[in-house]
């Protein structure tokens, strides 16, 4: 019986092996829509709950989320700004916010508003949003530094940037996300997570220790 059931639990190993393998080398960037449900998977550290503590969406601001995929945070950030409120939803496919605006009108919700666009060329006036989120998505877009220059420059001053990684062919460190995110005058103000499945918020502006002297 050993001698059965140790080469099909190797052979299992060995196929679970290569279908991570195949997955890694086939992820593209951006993720297509046709792998959309993958998307919905919960991720480690990455839940609602823990975006909250780290955006702290109020009623009247307006946010935008960068890459929202199938709007998995886009339908539940989105109500927490009120009525009075918006969430900005911007993508490079077009079947994405097709996908968000659809599930949006099931849930009766108004304030999202979706553009097709670059995220390195956002288009936006200076200083119009309160806040700027985007999980999973930074290490898919073609040039993250200027993706970050742009976001900086879209944020009111003191407005919030939340940057959610985890570990894939497009993952970014957190390390060389402070580099990029310093660089465009974005200072570190929260971390929560692991190496691997992070959450890290900016602030856009002097660093918070030189506005309280």
């Amino acid at each position: 019986m050993i001698f059965t059931t140790w080469p099909r639990r190797r052979m299992a190993g060995l196929a679970l092996a290569a279908g991570a393998a195949a997955w890694w080398l086939a992820d593209t960037a951006p993720y297509p829509y046709s792998q959309r449900l993958l998307l919905n998977l919960p991720l480690p550290f990455l839940t609602s709950a823990r975006l909250d503590d780290m955006l702290a969406p109020r009623p009247g601001e307006r946010i935008l989320e960068v890459g929202p995929g199938t709007g998995l945070q886009s339908l539940h950030v989105a109500p927490q700004l009120g009525p009075g409120g918006q969430l900005d939803v911007l993508d490079i496919q077009p079947e994405m916010l097709d996908h968000v605006a659809r599930h949006a009108a099931q849930r009766r919700i108004t304030t999202i508003v979706p553009a097709l666009a670059d995220a390195c060329e956002l288009p936006y006036p200076d200083g119009v949003f309160d806040a700027v989120y985007l999980i999973t998505t930074l290490g898919e877009i073609r040039d993250p530094g200027q993706a970050l220059r742009e976001m900086a420059r879209v944020l009111s001053p003191g407005g919030r940037l939340v940057v959610g990684e985890f570990f894939d062919r497009h993952w970014i460190p957190f390390r060389r996300l402070r580099s990029l995110a310093t660089a465009c005058g974005l200072h570190p103000d929260m971390h929560r997570g692991t190496t691997l499945a992070y959450l890290a918020r900016f602030r856009s502006g002097p660093p918070l220790e030189l506005l309280a002297r």
